[in-house]
């Protein structure tokens, strides 16, 4: 467990989404994507103006997004929202 206001170390994905599952490619690239900047999802959550436990839920796939907010997070990341939604087409993770 962690100390109060001390985030965990970013780690990046452990698998390729399910390429016909919107909200696990979405998941993949936002972790991928942070986890490259360095960031918690703390941090990603400030740069977008959202709670992190929103954060959280949609990188584990469990809520949908609205495309106010992914636009946000596409934002907060530097990336286009069309980029974010794309099957990775490469299985090499490390």
């Amino acid at each position: 467990m962690h100390p109060v206001g001390v985030s965990a170390k970013p780690q990046p994905p452990t698998q390729l989404p399910d390429p016909d599952n919107l909200r696990d490619v979405l998941a993949y690239w936002i972790r991928l994507r942070r986890f490259e900047k360095g960031w918690s999802q703390e941090r990603l959550a400030l740069e977008c103006e959202l709670d992190r436990t929103y954060v959280s839920a949609v990188e584990r796939s469990r809520w949908n997004v609205s495309l106010s907010n992914m636009e946000r997070i596409a934002q907060a990341l530097d990336t286009e929202v069309w980029m974010l939604l794309r099957a990775p087409q490469h299985a090499t993770l490390d």
